[in-house]
């Protein structure tokens, strides 16, 4: 009561001192303090609001050479600061730093109060930096506080607050640099700010915690165990000051915790994982979702259950883990700073967790799971070497499941060992691997064998690197200073290390001949420089690295524009020549190499380079043939139906196929008779014709055939019951259509590989649009009727099989076309068009021209709605190409979560907020989203206002009218675009608080009467009763959602932007319906009923609110 006795006592003073009056600032002054002190006791952010308002106007009474300014100025500041704190808008404390210098200015050298402005400029300099991460922030702010500190010597009462802020700006900046010397000092200071604060002072806590955590970050640098010892007792101390309700509790049961788990791995005790387990989940329970520090709490506690798992062999601790990890995973989502321990983290759950049942799935999910965490951990990351190692154990394992993978000792070793002596195994096994893949390419010359062997070549090289003092280095930089004789650890590489190294360089030269891929030619030649490093005057294998480097120069001078590579590859085989004996196979090739490059140089002396593109020559033809033809194979699936064998064919049978065609043979003979010019495009051509291919969209029915059904067996003499029937059919009609190849997803996707079946999903939209043809099959429709009510119509898959493809020919029951139409396009007959618009409630625009991406999402939306798939997440998944979106698929996840990652991807990347214009449940995962794709059937659009499209020009409108509309104007277009992160909406609106809500009628149904600022009144009516607290808390808003965009011109209407948007907001409109939540964040509710509201007149209109919710 004593403040709220304060505040009223300093309202009656400052109504005895109104405008004019001498005394007026003073009060103003003091009603603001009285307001901040009940602000900090009752926590009423109105009060610290109107704290704020007050001090402005006390500063402006306090003009520029008033005495009383500086206080004013620290005061206002010190107000912005707490308010940045609560609500976390970046413009308070921006304005808190600038009063603040400010403040400083005021206050010079000798003037009784500049510690203290030293001291709050610094805090709120410590804050920016934590906001924005510029180090020049935290630099400043240790500056300023070691001033402070020096004019708050021993005995003055503020000594330890400068000593524990400096503390923790120095922690800050280890941190972040890694100097040692800041984390002394700042323990040093710590423990000096401790001796200052003892037991009893009410800030003791926060002291014992932070001097703890630095402890804990010096035992991780030094391994002293009594600095972890102390750490401990230190947190014990801190959590018996924190008791239940304290808001950092949660801070030292998570601190604490973290320090018993690292004491476990230090000694092994079971007793310190088991309470750093109890104290995990007490921390967890204190930060429920929505908790700023919830995703570090699920980190955390999963790894001390991943621990008891590798002690206890108790499945549960790992699910249990899994879960959380899983959890925490979506609090940290791409950007976030410790993402990549994340998902290293659930990647060891997962291989863990394989090796214990054996699930292919869960080996798939660790491994890319941990290469995503390795893209994240960037050479000089503190964790990449762990992460690198762990992730190239589950790559071994992979690989091991492979049938013609060698079964080497080191393999074994590699794939079964634990701990970090194992490094040597596991490099030696990648290198083996890399060349048996090596050998299968040369074999199969399949570029994703290629592709690995880079891949496990050069974390084999990584884990081979010299390990610097200060920091790693990226593999290519490591090379480029070999090569350029400046890495002065050169010496200590092996000789298996330069062989990794030679059999990299082939891989990245084998790579670019297919690929023509001039990254992999630098690569090249950079690590056959480094190589030859190596291979001194004397060294038995110096003449081969000579020739190697040599033809990739000579590759590189081939590519226009001709560079000075030729000059020195003659050189290098001259060299070679000289250490070779005549007759050795040797000799003859770099003989012949040098021949051939001396005959260049001659060309190229007496000729003018060509603009036009290298020909092929008759010697490199054939693998020019065969590199365009897995190059057309990449952008189509992966395995497909022989339409003359039945056979399933994956990518190397395809290009055998070709290769002993009459096409290929046809296309050798054309191109050595050609003009060299056209045979690239000749080349392309031809192949591509071959390899068209037909699509099959259909209803799945009873004994649909799966890949192991057929691989590996002609289709044709199998049984013809159940799906294998129509899988003949369609391949049967593909042949007579002329088509060698045919596709269906029953059993050309391998559906027990989540990896093959992430890419299938987000690439069938793209492979629909590239077939030549797609056959839709529907066994619903007997030969002679409509297809109007087929069940093919109401699939969520269909739908984009439908939008997808060009060339669409539908077949009935028995296998016959449509209506007997043998239009080689039913999408071309008029007639089929406008059978389809009634079927789907699509335009024929769309049904014939359809572009995949984020436009007009609302209507996209809508043609989904009346669909369904088996699987109800599918229904999400099924749109992933139509909004042309790559998410990940995780089936298992609740329906509602798929389609809320879906809505909040299409918000996050467009801004489009039509998406938030449905009826119906909300959903769990956010609620402006649906829980079902239902929602969005056909809304019915609000009604014009009888002059809605008179065209009323401004010129009859007063000025003033004009100048507040442009004014409205600016500010909406300056309005932030809508975001969504961390499940959180942040939504530009245009805001109507609402003022009453009135209940008129009673069950079975709810009408209320509502009212809000700057509309007319409307009602809504409601299946349940709105909860009484939601009516006495007050803080409902409704609001009309706005992106920039919708000030965008009207078609036909010859009127400026703000005639636009007066136009737009005098329209009725679809409004949400939000209640407001603690810490400023709001809910929507009533999303069962449309409300549509309308603006109350056109001084409502002009008065809008422009406001951003950020919305749960």
């Amino acid at each position: 009561m004593a403040s709220t006795d304060d505040v009223s006592h300093s309202r009656e003073k400052l109504e005895r001192c109104p405008p004019g009056h001498n005394g007026r600032d003073v009060a103003l002054s003091e009603l603001a303090e009285a307001l901040r002190d009940r602000f900090q006791r009752e926590h009423n952010i109105d009060d610290l609001n109107g704290a704020i308002a007050l001090y402005r106007d006390a500063l402006k009474l306090r003009p520029t050479g008033n005495h009383k300014r500086s206080f004013s100025l620290i005061h206002l500041a010190a107000c912005l600061s707490k308010r940045y704190e609560d609500q976390g808008a970046s413009a308070d404390l921006e304005e808190a730093v600038s009063l603040g210098r400010a403040a400083l200015e005021l206050r010079p050298p000798g003037h009784p109060y500049r510690a203290l402005s030293l001291y709050n400029l610094a805090c709120d300099l410590k804050k920016r930096f934590q906001k924005l991460n510029d180090m020049r922030d935290l630099d400043e702010a240790i500056e300023l506080h070691r001033v402070a500190l020096e004019l708050r010597p021993s005995g003055h009462a503020h000594r330890s607050s400068s000593l524990h802020e400096l503390a923790i700006c120095l922690s800050n900046r280890h941190d972040k640099q890694g100097v040692v010397a800041d984390l002394e000092e700042a323990i040093t200071l710590g423990r000096a700010a401790l001796e200052l604060r003892p037991p009893g002072h009410p800030h003791r806590g926060i002291l014992l915690h932070n001097l703890a955590c630095d402890l804990r970050t010096r035992f991780q640098k030094q391994a002293n165990a009594s600095d972890l010892e102390e750490a401990i007792e230190l947190h014990r101390a801190a959590l018996e000051l924190r008791p239940l309700g304290h808001p950092r509790r949660s801070a030292s049961l998570h601190q604490l915790a973290v320090c018993l788990s690292s004491r476990y791995d230090n000694q092994g005790t079971i007793a310190d994982l088991e309470e750093a387990v109890t104290l995990g989940r007490a921390a967890l329970d204190l930060r429920p979702p929505g908790h700023p520090y919830r995703a570090a709490a699920l980190h955390n506690l999963a790894c001390d259950l991943r621990k008891q798992f590798q002690k206890e062999a108790d499945m549960h601790h790992l699910e249990e883990a899994i879960e959380l990890l899983r959890a925490a995973l979506e609090l940290r989502p791409s950007g976030h700073p410790n993402r990549s321990s994340s998902l290293h983290a659930l990647a060891l759950c997962l291989s863990d967790r394989y090796d214990n049942q054996g699930a292919a799935a869960d080996l798939e999910e660790a491994v890319t799971l941990g290469h995503a965490a390795l893209e994240l951990c960037s050479p000089g990351h503190p964790d990449r070497v762990v992460v690198l190692y762990n992730h190239a154990c589950d790559l071994l394992k992979k690989f091991r499941k492979q049938a013609d993978m060698p079964a080497t000792s080191s393999l074994h070793r590699a794939t079964s060992v634990v701990c970090p002596t194992g490094m040597a195994d596991v490099a030696s096994s990648l290198s083996e691997l890399s060349l048996h893949l090596w050998d299968r390419f040369q074999k199969q010359a399949t570029t994703s064998d290629l592709d690995d062997a880079i891949c496990l070549a050069t974390y084999a090289l990584e884990l081979r690197l010299p390990r610097r003092s200060h920091h790693d280095i990226p593999v290519g930089a490591w090379i480029q200073g070999l090569a350029q004789g400046t890495d002065s650890d050169g010496h200590v590489m092996l000789g298996r290390e330069v062989d990794n190294l030679r059999d990299l360089a082939n891989y990245h030269r084998a790579r670019f001949q297919r690929q023509d891929t001039f990254v992999d030619l630098n690569a090249a030649i950079e690590m056959y420089r480094s190589v030859l490093q190596f291979h001194p005057t004397g060294h038995p294998s110096r003449a081969s690295s000579l020739h190697d480097l040599a033809q990739c120069l000579a590759d590189r001078f081939r590519q226009p524009p001709p560079t000075s590579d030729l000059d020195e590859a003659i050189a290098l085989e001259q060299e070679a020549l000289q250490l070779l004996i005549p007759g050795d196979p040797s000799y003859d090739m770099s003989r012949c190499s040098l021949t051939a490059y001396l005959q260049m140089k001659i060309g190229a002396q007496g000729a003018i380079p060509s603009s036009n593109p290298p020909s092929v020559t008759h010697f490199d033809i054939k693998q020019v043939i065969r590199n365009v033809a897995f190059d057309t194979l990449k952008a189509m699936p992966p395995r497909l139906l022989h339409t003359y064998t039945g056979i399933l064919c994956n990518r190397e049978a395809q290009v055998s196929h070709f290769m002993a065609s009459q096409q290929y043979n046809q296309l050798l003979s054309s191109c050595a008779t050609c003009d060299p010019a056209q045979q690239m495009k000749l080349i392309h051509t031809v192949v591509s014709k071959y390899f068209q291919f037909v699509m099959l969209s259909h209803r799945w029915g009873r004994g649909e055939p799966l890949l192991h059904d057929v691989e590996g067996h002609p289709i044709y003499g199998m049984s013809t019951r159940g799906g294998l029937g129509k899988l003949q059919t369609f391949c049967l009609v593909a042949c007579e259509r002329d088509y060698l190849w045919a596709w269906s997803d029953t059993c050309c996707i391998d559906k027990d590989s989540s990896a093959e079946l992430q890419e299938a999903i987000g690439s069938m939209f793209a492979w629909y649009r590239r077939s030549a043809l797609t056959i839709v099959y529907l066994s619903d429709v007997p030969d002679t009727e409509s297809f109007g009510s087929s069940e093919w119509f109401q699939r969520g898959w269909t739908l984009q099989e439908l939008l997808a493809s060009e060339r669409v020919l539908f077949y009935t029951l028995n296998w016959t076309l449509y209506k007997n139409l043998t239009s080689s396009n039913h999408k071309a007959d008029d007639a089929v068009l406008e059978e389809l618009e009634r079927a789907t409630g699509i335009e024929s625009r769309f049904l014939t021209s359809f572009s995949p991406g984020m436009d007009d999402a609302r209507s996209r939306l809508q043609w989904a709605s009346l669909r369904r798939t088996t699987r109800p997440e599918d229904i999400a998944y099924s749109l992933f190409g139509i909004f042309n979106l790559h998410l990940p698929v995780l089936y298992g996840e609740p329906a509602e979560n798929a389609l809320g990652r879906l809505l909040a991807e299409i918000v996050s990347q467009s801004g489009d907020t039509s998406v938030l214009d449905w009826v119906g449940e909300a959903s769990p995962y956010h609620s402006c989203f649906p829980a079902q794709i239902t929602s969005y059937q056909m809304l019915p659009s609000p009604p014009l206002p009888p002059d809605a499209e008179e065209h009323v020009t401004m010129k009859e409108r007063p000025a003033s009218l004009l100048t507040a509309l442009q004014t409205l104007y600016r500010s909406l277009d300056k309005s932030p675009l809508p975001r969504f992160l961390n499940r959180r909406l942040t939504l530009p609106c245009i805001a109507h608080p609402v003022t009453v809500v009135r209940l008129k009628g009673t069950a079975p149904k709810y009408t209320y009467e509502i009212q809000a600022s700057g509309l007319r009144a409307l009602e809504i009516t409601l299946p349940s009763e709105l909860e009484n607290e939601i009516l006495l808390q007050g803080g409902l808003q409704l609001v009309r959602p706005w992106h920039s965009k919708l000030l965008g011109p009207s078609a036909g209407l010859h009127t400026t932007p703000e005639e636009q948007l007066l136009l737009a907001l005098g329209r009725p409109f679809n409004a949400l319906l939000l209640t407001e939540l603690p810490h400023s964040e709001y809910k929507r509710i009533a999303s069962s009923t449309l409300i549509t509201a309308q603006p109350a007149d056109l001084t409502s209109i002009l008065q809008s609110e422009i406001r951003t919710f950020d919305i749960v």
